[in-house]
């Protein structure tokens, strides 16, 4: 029996248009209804899902969701964090140097704000055009302080441009932080520590949730880690085919109510 939903949301729960339809908010409505626990699994802060949470009614007290892909786990009534996890201001810099080799432009996150650093000569971040809802400040990596909670890095740029240049960052980068992509066209670069499927576990632990009792709906490669930690690990048509093939269930695209599809396939009680 599932007991809790973690959805991501871009590309999952998401139309194209960043609505969620009113087949997919009345399928939601009756699991959390029927006492199921519906937790957005996003790589976005609180403050940039606020809207989402009004349109799903996910504001109660008891209402979670996990952010930063992980790095946190708050209540959506109060923001109140059960988990969180965040970068040095040498990380930071120690990537914004190897950025500004690359000529990649680094956005960094914290909270409600985004510092878009002076890393690229020639490209300009896209994550502005992604979550317009922050404040976004340009400044270089020098202006940064030890007062800023920096949750995570992202990098925004087009899809071919990144792959050519990801092709050169050295592995032990990869060995340092948790980089994967959330869209073809945006690096996310988090604490090593930090997945959706920890923020999960935690989660679950604390509300007395077994893991076969957890249903995780994605579509990308920072998907990855909650399908295979879920019960049942569910995939959009649209998604990754890689991602795909880690799946229990492939359910309908975002365009076709996927999200509303599954639940009620493997939640729903009739």
């Amino acid at each position: 029996m599932i007991k809790l939903i973690a959805i991501d949301l871009d590309g999952t729960l998401l139309t194209d248009e960043k609505t969620i339809t009113d087949r997919n908010k009345e399928v939601l409505t009756k699991a959390k209804e029927q006492g199921v626990k519906v937790v957005l699994c996003t790589g976005r802060p609180l403050i940039a899902v606020e809207s989402y949470l009004n349109r799903l009614e996910l504001r109660d007290s008891g209402d979670y969701s996990i952010t930063f892909n992980g790095g946190a786990v708050q209540k959506n009534d109060t923001g109140e964090e059960l988990l969180s996890y965040s970068l040095t201001l040498k990380d930071v810099q120690d990537m914004a140097e190897i950025m500004t080799e690359l000529d990649l432009p680094l956005d960094v996150i914290s909270v409600d704000t985004c510092y878009n650093l002076t890393t690229s000569k020639s490209k300009k971040s896209l994550y502005e055009t992604l979550n317009p809802i922050l404040a976004f400040k340009t400044v270089s990596p020098a202006e940064l302080d030890e007062s800023i909670t920096f949750n995570k890095m992202v990098v925004g740029v087009e899809p071919a441009y990144l792959d050519e240049k990801l092709k050169q960052l050295p592995q032990e980068w990869y060995d340092r932080f948790n980089i994967m992509k959330s869209r073809e066209c945006l690096l996310e670069i988090i604490h090593p520590e930090v997945s959706k499927a920890h923020g999960i576990d935690l989660l679950a632990k604390e509300l007395g949730i077994k893991q076969s009792e957890v249903m995780a709906i994605g579509d990308e490669e920072n998907d990855v880690s909650m399908i295979e930690y879920a019960g049942m690990g569910v995939v959009m048509g649209n998604g990754n085919e890689r991602v795909k093939k880690l799946a229990q269930f492939v359910t309908k695209s975002n365009e076709e109510d996927g999200v509303a599809y599954a639940v009620e396939k493997f939640v729903l009680t009739k």
